[in-house]
């Protein structure tokens, strides 16, 4: 992982989950990590377990569906360490039901984190990494953002709509700013997504199928194959699921 040394890596979503994951793995391999989540306590708990292991990490209360956050954010971290090699846009909401349930605020929700809170990392980030000529842009997909299922209309459509931003991406920086894009799409893993669901059908549904979710560590492994490539290797689509459910 000699790739990773060294590197800032800001990551959103990293109070639980694929996001914490994400950051001790990295920050083991010599990263320097920057978290971000809305739950501060949360945030200083972890980084304070990254410290103690050896690592450096910080962190910055942020709420991705803000625009302002967000430039907020990268501005810490170029504050604070002079330069982004790289963001993963992790945060994501899943509150999923059927549509004619018109849990209309539950879908502004999702669009709102899901989409914009990805653009919103994007343009925190990418006039940074234009100007020093290289970075890598992670977003966080899903098994959703390939199938649409009874139920996960919304939420599917926010996964699609990140493979499309992520490949935009690529298209357009990739050979002219040295910048990369990947997007990860994990299956089922065990994390808190379950938890913004309110809608009963898709409660029962979770709660038979959430026992064989896998480790968030599988995905932050994912996560870091895709930055340990030498900068001239570009990962763009890696889709992770349990064995079990394949």
């Amino acid at each position: 992982m000699e790739n990773i040394q060294g590197k800032v890596i800001i990551i959103t979503g990293a109070s639980s989950g694929i996001g914490e994951a994400a950051a001790k793995m990295l920050a083991q391999h010599g990263a320097k990590v920057v978290l971000a989540a809305r739950r501060e306590e949360r945030l200083h708990t972890i980084v304070d377990e990254i410290k103690q292991a050896g690592g450096e990490a910080a962190s910055v209360k942020a709420d991705v569906a803000s625009a302002e956050d967000m430039q907020q954010l990268a501005k810490f971290a170029l504050a604070v360490y002079g330069r982004i090699d790289v963001l993963v846009n992790n945060a994501g909401v899943m509150p999923s039901s059927r549509m004619n349930e018109l849990r209309v605020t539950e879908w502004d929700q999702m669009i709102d984190v899901n989409i914009k809170g990805v653009l919103y990392g994007i343009a925190a980030v990418l006039p940074a990494m234009r100007e020093q000529r290289s970075g890598h842009i992670i977003n966080l997909s899903s098994t959703s953002g390939y199938q649409v299922s009874p139920t996960s209309a919304i939420y599917a459509a926010t996964k699609f709509a990140v493979r499309a931003i992520s490949e935009g991406l690529r298209l357009e920086e990739s050979a002219t700013s040295n910048i990369r894009s990947t997007v990860i799409a994990p299956g089922l893993t065990k994390t808190e997504l379950f938890d913004s669901i309110t809608s009963p059908e898709v409660q029962a549904i979770a709660g038979q199928i959430s026992g064989l979710g896998i480790s968030p560590n599988s995905i932050a492994r994912a996560i870091a194959f895709a930055i340990n490539e030498p900068d001239d290797t570009l990962i763009s689509e890696i889709m992770v699921r349990p064995t079990a459910l394949a």
